[in-house]
């Protein structure tokens, strides 16, 4: 525990990453500021010293998750030739799954405050749902150039299609909900083919 007045370093990511153990381990209910500073193995205060209150620090949670994605997606540019099309892809979209994900998602939904900071940030640019759609989408159209994924493929049209489907499973599967990770597998394959070939690695 960090004794008052002793700074701890990356204080957000400590307390994002306890958040995340209390979700996994006891389900969405047991997150409080309280569980996630004793999770965290900090002082009690060290959250609202750092957030201006809860549905903040859920709210940042959120959007430091989809910033990570996105940075994720930004790197299947390089990708591109390597690998196979439908594993590079699964990297992406099954992020957003990690870490109980569908679950800190679905605490944000239902905290209105939170929901509307999310919102906010995400109109004014904070990286999220779009970033990691066009990243998706610029990936695609430079397999469809090396020939790895059909002519027949819209870039723009699967990529939409892939997140969509990543933000709509994010926001309805709770603890006790199917893992929506075959069913993001099954569309990416229908969407780029099952005979993706592996080039290089």
């Amino acid at each position: 525990m960090s004794p008052r007045g002793v700074a701890t370093p990356d204080v957000r990511e400590r307390l994002f990453a306890a958040a995340e153990r209390v979700v996994e381990r006891d389900g969405p209910g047991a997150l409080t500021s309280r569980s996630v500073t004793t999770e965290a193995g900090c002082a009690k205060g060290l959250l609202h010293s750092h957030f201006a209150g809860f549905d903040e620090f859920v709210a940042e949670l959120c959007l430091d998750r989809f910033a990570r994605t996105a940075v994720k997606a930004r790197s299947l540019a390089g990708q591109a030739g390597r690998g196979t099309v439908a594993g590079n892809l699964d990297t992406v979209v099954l992020a957003l799954f990690d870490s109980g994900g569908p679950a800190v998602s679905g605490i944000a939904m239902a905290r209105p405050a939170a929901a509307l900071r999310i919102r906010e940030a995400l109109e004014a640019g904070a990286p999220g749902f779009a970033a990691i759609e066009e990243a998706v989408a610029g990936y695609l159209e430079a397999e469809r150039g090396l020939g790895r994924v059909p002519d027949s493929v819209d870039p723009a049209v699967a990529a939409l299609a892939l997140v969509g489907t990543g933000h709509h499973l994010l926001m309805t599967t709770w603890p006790d909900s199917p893992d929506p990770r075959p069913a993001l597998r099954r569309l990416v394959t229908a969407l780029v083919g099952e005979d993706v070939r592996a080039v290089g690695s």
